[in-house]
């Protein structure tokens, strides 16, 4: 083609890029393409021949920079603007059904509801976020508030908008939704595996996981990789619709791809009658299911239903039963968790179930083994739905050999030979070595080092696992013992990140008695319960000491976290390790008044909005030394609610409660009492 002008060059390209894109909408969210394919790859080569002559206009969100950038060297963090919950599981009629009851006795409600009933995509949760229309994040779930960045690998997904259709979109919009391979893509990609002598993906669950997280983004550009939304996450900047069914449409109308199988049902006997439509229709489907999900559809009942935990009360999964198989127990084995938590895996014969060989499968913990009455050398029932966790359902005693022997759980961790404790009215069982175990000595190092603990700045996961992994430090107390010459030979580390880390060690030495209590990781005591800790007691000597009976009487500590304290502080293991810190220096003020003589004693805040003079942890921290609680949560027991700038639901929750409303000006002035 000859050589246009620049501007006229500029306009081409911009006139090119709307087209693709507004083809790539009528064949990805309308499933209706209004070009044949030789005429979309016509517009998409002219588009490249123009961008090879003026590779100063080639833009990151050009429809032809889908095939991926430069290889990553890992993926960074990314915390999520609204967190990614996980959904409830129901296995049954009856399960529904009582979903539906507990949505009606909480909204005390009668009649039908409306929900809206969607397939359950077997593939990986990811969260786009827009800005002023364009694509500029891409994070995988993750643990539901922190994901990794897989912007540039996102970017390869043709069903993936880089721009929202028309005009109304949110200034800012973050949507949920499900990036799977095909059934059809599935097939393809394990034939060529196979030809390269390559290893096969189990399932195509896998398969989608493994090409979205490649660190080489043109690897997942080749993987025929594709995305339905089926939530929001954030809408900033724009009225929405006051339904979860209309929301998804409109998410339609700017782009984004919706399965066409969501339907709006009324009642339990729609949701059911929807699952058995979509469980006939499951083999026909081009993409795997493992079931349904139902959502109250509108949003205020949503708002008022809440959640509960890290799921949402409006909505659950309905599961597809399980494939199954029969094999042998072999024998039983103990892991430690990174908690501590022992769980009996059993070894099996190998059986192919659920489209895998499985030869491990978990027994949870004993209280199930006892009440399935589970033995060494049964035949057992084997379960193994989607790419979840093996288990076994169940053992027939029909088939037990006169040699089978009763499963028992190790007295002494089988990793570090610490006391193995099971609390009363727990199932789990757990290593006491909590400070000391290898098991769990990582997951302890990182949350010894977190922000809210000892502060480490500098101190990040990949540093810790290669501390640990090069044999440089064992437990926390290890931390102190560094020096620079060590630390600047590691791999990208240099003197001066030595420097600056053995200066963030040195400085996290002082520090308050509450912070030093949580930064043990102690079990389910978290900052309030730690503060309550140093409230009541005064000293770390004085907890240590005291017994579960003491222990009851600290706010915030019940039966179970008092057993989970006392048992802590009995370990040989973890007093050396807490005795080697305060050796290293470590210290903090004990002087603090008992916390009924503070002048915020008894009372409650809640934090909301950005505030100029500090952040929201520096202002929770001074509430908290002036005896206050601060929480997450608006009720009508709060004594109040600070607001800062861009203050959000929870303002309005405290407006509608009558709860007292104070600006950041009367928080100092509080915090000077």
């Amino acid at each position: 083609m000859s050589k246009l002008d620049k501007k006229k060059a500029q306009a081409k390209i911009k006139q090119l890029r709307e087209a693709i894109e507004f083809h790539n909408y009528r064949y990805y969210v309308l499933d209706d393409p209004e070009v044949p394919d030789a005429e979309y790859d016509r517009l998409m080569r002219e588009l490249q021949a123009l961008e090879a002559q003026y590779p100063e206009l080639v833009t990151p969100d050009s429809p032809t920079q889908r095939v991926g950038g430069e290889p990553l060297e890992g993926f960074e963090e990314v915390q999520h603007l609204v967190p990614m919950l996980s959904l409830e599981n129901a296995f049954d009629e009856a399960e529904v059904q009582a979903f539906d009851k507990r949505i009606h006795d909480r909204l005390k409600m009668d009649g039908d509801i409306e929900y809206v009933a969607e397939p359950k995509l077997d593939g990986l949760a990811i969260s786009l976020l827009y800005e002023a229309g364009k694509l500029v994040r891409a994070a995988t779930r993750g643990d539901g508030r922190v994901g990794e960045n897989v912007t540039q690998n996102a970017r390869t997904i043709r069903s993936i908008p880089l721009h929202l259709q028309g005009k109304d979109f949110p200034q800012r919009l973050e949507v949920r939704g499900e990036v799977y391979l095909p059934k059809a893509g599935f097939i393809k990609l394990n034939q060529a595996q196979e030809k390269k002598g390559e290893k096969l993906f189990a399932n195509p669950r896998n398969a989608a996981a493994g090409s979205l997280r490649q660190l080489d983004p043109k690897i997942t550009a080749t993987r025929p990789l594709e995305m339905y939304c089926y939530s929001l996450g954030l809408a900033e900047g724009a009225a929405l619709p006051d339904t979860h069914f209309k929301i998804l449409q409109k998410l339609k109308q700017w782009g984004l791809r919706v399965s066409p199988e969501i339907k709006s049902v009324n009642g339990v006997a729609g949701c059911l009658e929807y699952f058995a439509m979509m469980e006939n229709k499951r083999e026909q489907l081009p993409y795997e299911i493992d079931g349904v999900v139902f959502k109250v559809n509108q949003i205020a009942l949503q708002e008022k239903l809440g959640f509960v935990s890290r799921a949402p009360r409006w909505a659950i999964a309905h599961k597809f039963p399980a494939e199954e198989a029969v094999t042998k127990l072999l024998a039983v084995d103990f892991q430690v968790g990174r908690t501590g938590a022992l769980t009996p895996v059993a070894r099996l014969e190998p059986v192919f179930v659920g489209g895998a060989t499985v030869s491990n499968a978990t027994l949870h913990n004993m209280d199930e083994i006892k009440r399935k009455d589970i033995q060494i050398g049964d035949t057992v029932i084997i379960r193994r739905a989607g790419d979840v966790i093996p288990e076994v359902v169940s053992a027939i005693p029909s088939k037990r050999p006169k040699n089978a022997q009763q499963i028992k759980l190790p007295g002494r961790c089988p990793v570090c030979n610490s006391e193995v404790v099971q609390l009363e009215g727990e199932a789990i069982a757990r290593c006491s070595g909590g400070l000391y175990c290898p098991a769990q000595r990582k997951e302890a190092i990182k949350h010894f080092a977190s922000r809210k603990a000892m502060d480490i700045e500098g101190l990040g996961d990949k540093l810790v696992d290669q501390l640990v992994e090069i044999g440089l430090i064992e437990h926390v107390d290890d931390l102190y013992k560094l020096n620079v010459k060590q630390l600047a030979e590691l791999e990208r580390m240099g003197e001066k990140s030595a420097e600056n880390l053995i200066a963030a060690l040195e400085k996290s030495k002082q520090t308050t008695l509450a912070k030093f209590i949580y930064a043990l990781g102690i079990r389910e005591v978290g900052e309030a319960t730690a503060e309550a800790l140093a409230m009541h007691f005064h000293s770390l000597e004085n907890i240590m000491q005291a017994n579960e009976e003491a222990l009851i009487e600290v706010p915030d500590v019940g039966p179970i976290v008092a057993g989970h304290i006392y048992s802590f502080f009995r370990q040989p293991h973890n007093l050396e390790v807490i005795k080697s810190l305060q050796q290293a220096g470590i210290h903090w003020d004990e002087s603090e008044k008992p916390a009924g003589d503070l002048p915020l004693a008894g009372n409650t805040y809640v934090l909301t909005g950005t505030l100029e003079s500090m952040s929201r942890d520096q202002a929770k921290e001074k509430l908290q030394k002036l005896g206050a609680k601060v929480t997450g949560s608006v009720s009508s027991k709060t004594t109040a609610v600070i607001a800062g700038e861009k203050a959000g639901s929870k303002l309005t929750k405290a407006e509608k409660l009558g709860v007292t409303v104070l600006d950041e000006t009367a928080l100092m002035r509080l915090l000077k009492q």
